[in-house]
């Protein structure tokens, strides 16, 4: 009788283990994607009023982006001041994860791309495809 309640004990032990994983890996994902849609918020902001101010969208790269929004522009204007924990060694905005944000510019928005969990950008023929996209 004794052995069988030691092995009920470790049965739920485990059991409770596997769920507290699996709840705090959702927690963190969560936590993640919160933080991106605040940072994809706050450039989408800082482009358009950036827009406003200019006249156009900046150009080039991610690193050419940021040093615009922070002042490197035709008007020298500050539009928006990143953290150093948003910029890597290059200059450039990073998602949640750690990796650069791509940006598409047309003549009446922006899209923002992230790499996701992943941290590759895949295409949409991939089945574990888990890019965030986001446009305006």
């Amino acid at each position: 009788m004794r052995k069988i309640l030691i092995g009920i004990g470790v049965i739920a032990l485990v059991v409770c283990a596997l769920w507290a994983g699996r709840a705090w890996n959702t927690l963190a994902a969560n936590a993640r994607t919160a933080k991106f849609n605040e940072v994809i918020e706050t450039l989408f902001t800082s482009l358009q009023n950036y827009k406003e101010n200019i006249g156009s969208y900046p150009t080039g790269g991610n690193a050419q982006v940021a040093k615009a929004l922070q002042g490197e522009n035709p008007k020298k204007i500050i539009v928006l001041v990143g953290r150093k924990t948003e910029l890597n060694e290059k200059g450039e905005y990073l998602d949640p994860w750690g990796t650069p944000l791509r940006f598409y510019f047309s003549d009446s928005g922006v899209l923002v791309r992230s790499a996701g969990p992943n941290r590759r950008f895949d295409d949409s023929t991939v089945l574990e495809a888990d890019d965030f996209i986001r446009s305006n």
